[in-house]
Order: C-alpha cells, then sequence, then structure tokens
C-alpha cells in the first residue's frame, strides 16, 4: 500500500478557511476564482519567458509550424 503523503500548506490553508458546507454555485465560484488565479500567475511566468527570450508572435507562428515528432520505427 501507498504512503499517504502529505497535505500541502495550499490544501491545509483552504481547510482552515473553508470549513463550512456551501452550496454548488459558491463551490463553482471558489473553483473559478482559484482556476482563475493560477491562469493568471501561468500567464505572469510565460510573459517573462517570451520576454527574457525575445520570442514574438511570429516566432510562435514559427513553432506551429515545426514537425518535432520523432519518426515511429517499424519492427518487422
Amino acid at each position: 500500500m501507498k504512503e499517504q503523503e502529505q497535505m500541502t500548506n495550499l490544501q491545509i490553508e483552504l481547510m482552515k478557511v473553508f470549513r463550512y458546507e456551501l452550496d454548488e454555485k459558491q463551490l463553482l465560484e471558489i473553483r473559478a476564482m482559484l482556476a482563475n488565479y493560477f491562469a493568471d500567475k501561468l500567464t505572469e511566468e510565460m510573459d517573462k519567458v517570451w520576454k527574457e527570450k525575445g520570442w514574438t508572435d511570429e516566432t510562435i507562428k514559427q513553432f506551429s509550424q515545426e514537425h518535432m515528432r520523432t519518426p515511429y520505427k517499424r519492427n518487422d
């Protein structure tokens, strides 16, 4: 049997804050709020990478047109 992982600091904090039952609408609002928070953080990090690497929209367009898959090897 796998050892249980400890809760993260975020999980512990959320457990402290939300010790009461929420209705479905409130729960969905909080899920959306958390998703937006993490999406914003990801966007900030990606903006930082773009700036550091000097990427532009044209760079991303070029990335999308590259064929980067490894060809399958046939085992006949």
